[in-house]
């Protein structure tokens, strides 16, 4: 961190490092209105806002939302409250959980094929 008074501005160096993203997707985030770091000639600083939004930007990434999904989400913050984005999130999660769902249930389906098409070719090699 830097050594002056507000100990929770990073550098971009540092930004970097604490939540291990390379240099272009951190610029990325910044170009496409996720971030907004303080300039100093060229140097850039990240704020204790930032810092947190960066914990939600990967955290929703995590979570399978698009980099767009999460920009919108965390509009809806800044022109509309807490409250608006709350239920703006549950509406996200409720249909990220179904999607996840669906997903899971058709890899199960596929892992259950694939181990039955093995045992098959086992049994027929026998």
């Amino acid at each position: 961190m830097t050594e002056n008074s507000d100990q929770t501005r990073l550098s971009f160096k540092e930004m970097c490092a604490r939540f291990d993203v390379t240099p272009r997707t951190l610029r990325y985030y910044e170009y496409i209105e996720l971030l907004d770091p303080e300039r100093d000639g060229r140097s850039r600083f990240y704020s204790a806002r930032d810092i947190a939004r960066m914990v939600l930007i990967l955290r929703g990434r995590r979570f399978g939302f698009s980099l767009e999904e999460i920009r919108q989400w965390l509009l809806i913050y800044a022109e509309e409250g807490t409250e608006a984005q709350n239920k703006a999130w549950v509406e996200m999660a409720d249909r990220q959980l179904a999607a996840l769902k669906l997903q899971y249930t058709e890899l199960a389906e596929t892992i259950k094929d694939l181990e039955n098409l093995r045992a098959t070719t086992i049994n027929s090699s026998e």
